[in-house]
C-alpha cells in the first residue's frame, strides 16, 4: 500500500495518492485542478489512476476530478448526497474499494457539508486488523473540525449540521488510537477556525490534543462549532457551484490564460470594469504598474486573496514577471477565475508614453513615521481584527482588508495615508484598491508592524502606551 500526502501551502490543501503495487493501481483523493502532477507522481511509481475521489464538494478551491477524469480515464467517486451534475459513483456508507493489499471503505460524515465521506484505508499485508489511515477531508483536522456554515451547502441550516458533524466526528474519535490521520487542509485554511500547523497526526494525538473532541454535550458542540465564524470568503459559493457541476477543463483554459494581451485591451478591460491583475512583488509594483490595476503578488497567498477580493466572474489580464505566466494563471483557475483572457507584457515606457504609467511611495517604517508627524498623514492599518487586538500604532485607522472595497468611503480621499500591515504584502493591494477609487497621496509601509516594531519605533499593545509622537 503506498501512501502519499500532497501539500499545496498556497492553499493550505492536502490532496492524496493511494496506491498498490501488485495491480499497478492508484487512487487520488480530492485533487486540485491542475493535475500534471498526479499524473506524473504515478508513472514514478509505476501506477496508473483509475479512480478519483472527492470527500465533498469543496468550496475553497476547484477540485480536479473532471480533469483527471478526462487524462486518465478515472472514475468519479462522491458522496451520494452529493447531487453532483457529472457522472460519478455516489458512495454510501460501507461502500468500499479493494486493490490488491489496499482497501478504502467510505464512512458518510456529514456535518462541514450534507454529502461529507472520510476515507478509511487498510494496508491489507499489513498483520494489524485496524486501517492504516483516515482521510477526513474537512470533517476532523488537526486541531479543529469543519466550519458547519459553508456555501457549499446552499440551503441546509447551519446548526443542524454542527449537529450532524458532532456525530461524525466522535464517530472517527472512536477509531484506534494508532489510526494515521489526514486532513484535507492545514493552518491558514477559512474551511475552519484554528487548524493546527501539522498536516497529519493521529487519532490518539488529537483525543489528546483538539478541543473538538473534549467531553461535551452534542448542544454544546453546536455552540463551540458555531461560535466565532468569521464570514465566508465571498468566492466559495462560486467554486461550490462550479464543482458541482460540468465545467471547463483547466487544460482548454489554459492556453487563452496565457497569450499575449496588448495594453488597448487591458485599458478597454478596466475601462469595462474588468480586472487587470499585477502579480509582481509589492516593490516592482510600485516603482511603476498601469494605472487602475489591482496589485496580488505571486510571492503571497496570491490565489485565496484574490478569491477574497475579487470577483471570479469578471474578465482579467494578468501583468506577471518573465517565466511566472503559467503559475499566475493557474493559481486563479485552481480557485475558479475562468475568465483570465492573457497576459500584458511588463514594458514601463509604453505605459509612460500612453500616460497610464503610476508609481507608489514605498518607504520604511522610521521614514512612515517621520511622514506621518510632518505632514497632514493619517495611518491605515489592513491587518485582521485579532493582529491589531495584539499591537498597533496608536491613532491609526483600522479597516480589515477583506472590508476595504466596500468600507473605502470612510476614507478622506484628499488626505495623504499611509497604509500598513503586518509584512507588506497586504498593504500593497490596499494602496492599489484605494488608488483604483481615486486615492493618490498613498504611502505603502515596507516591512508593515513587524518592521516598525523590530524597529523600536513607538506602538501601542493593548490599551495604552505609545503613539506617532
Amino acid at each position: 500500500m503506498i501512501l502519499e500526502q500532497h501539500y499545496l501551502a498556497c492553499l493550505s490543501q492536502a490532496s492524496y495518492i493511494l496506491g498498490d503495487e501488485a495491480t499497478r493501481t492508484a487512487v487520488v483523493v480530492d485533487p486540485r485542478r491542475d493535475v500534471d502532477d498526479y499524473i506524473r507522481r504515478a508513472a514514478e511509481l509505476g501506477l496508473s489512476i483509475r479512480h478519483v475521489y472527492l470527500t465533498h464538494l469543496h468550496a475553497d478551491f476547484v477540485a480536479g476530478h473532471l480533469e483527471l477524469a478526462a487524462r486518465t480515464g478515472a472514475d468519479i467517486r462522491l458522496g451520494r448526497r452529493a447531487r453532483a451534475e457529472f457522472e460519478h459513483v455516489p458512495l454510501a456508507d460501507g461502500d468500499e474499494l479493494v486493490l490488491g493489499a489496499l482497501r478504502i471503505v467510505a464512512w458518510e460524515t456529514p456535518g462541514h457539508t450534507p454529502e461529507g465521506v472520510s476515507l478509511l484505508a487498510w494496508d491489507l499485508a499489513s498483520p494489524s486488523k485496524a486501517p492504516r489511515a483516515v482521510l477526513t477531508g474537512d470533517t476532523l483536522f488537526v486541531g479543529d473540525v469543519g466550519r458547519p456554515d459553508l456555501a457549499a451547502s446552499p440551503g441546509c441550516d447551519a446548526a443542524e449540521l454542527a449537529a450532524q458533524l458532532h456525530d461524525s466526528v466522535q464517530r472517527l474519535a472512536g477509531l484506534p488510537p494508532e489510526v494515521e490521520l489526514h486532513p484535507g487542509h492545514g493552518a491558514g485554511s477559512a474551511c475552519g477556525k484554528s487548524l493546527g500547523k501539522e498536516t497529519s497526526s493521529t487519532i490518539g494525538a488529537q483525543l489528546a490534543a483538539n478541543p473538538m473532541l473534549a467531553p461535551m454535550s452534542r448542544e454544546q458542540f453546536v455552540r463551540e462549532a458555531l461560535d466565532g465564524l468569521p464570514p465566508a470568503p465571498p468566492y466559495f459559493a462560486h467554486d461550490a457551484r462550479l464543482n458541482r457541476q460540468r465545467r471547463s477543463l483547466c487544460d482548454d483554459l489554459l492556453p487563452r490564460a496565457m497569450r499575449e494581451a496588448t495594453l488597448d485591451e487591458a485599458l478597454a478591460i478596466v475601462e469595462e470594469g474588468g480586472l487587470l491583475v499585477d502579480t509582481r512583488s509589492s516593490d516592482d509594483w510600485a516603482v511603476c504598474h498601469v494605472a487602475g490595476c489591482v496589485q496580488l503578488g505571486t510571492d503571497g497567498r496570491y490565489a485565496s486573496w484574490a478569491g477574497m477580493l475579487l470577483d471570479p466572474e469578471a474578465r482579467v489580464l494578468l501583468v506577471c514577471d518573465p517565466g511566472r505566466e503559467r503559475e499566475a494563471a493557474i493559481r486563479l483557475l485552481r480557485v475558479g477565475f475562468e475568465r483570465v483572457e492573457g497576459v500584458l507584457r511588463r514594458d514601463p515606457p509604453a505605459w509612460a508614453a500612453r500616460g497610464v504609467a503610476r508609481s507608489t511611495i514605498r518607504v520604511d517604517p522610521a521614514e512612515a513615521r517621520v511622514m506621518a508627524q510632518a505632514s497632514e498623514a493619517s495611518v491605515l492599518d489592513v491587518r485582521a481584527h485579532g493582529e491589531r487586538e495584539s499591537v498597533r500604532i496608536e491613532g491609526s485607522m483600522h479597516i480589515p482588508l477583506p472590508e476595504l472595497e466596500r468600507r473605502w468611503r470612510e476614507l478622506d480621499p484628499g488626505r495623504r495615508w499611509i497604509v500598513h500591515c503586518a509584512g507588506g504584502w497586504r498593504s500593497t493591494i490596499a494602496c492599489s484598491l484605494l488608488e483604483r477609487r481615486g486615492f493618490s497621496a498613498l504611502v505603502d509601509v515596507r516591512g508593515g508592524m513587524g518592521a516598525w516594531a523590530a524597529a523600536g519605533l513607538p506602538c501601542a499593545r493593548g490599551a495604552g502606551c505609545g503613539g506617532l509622537g
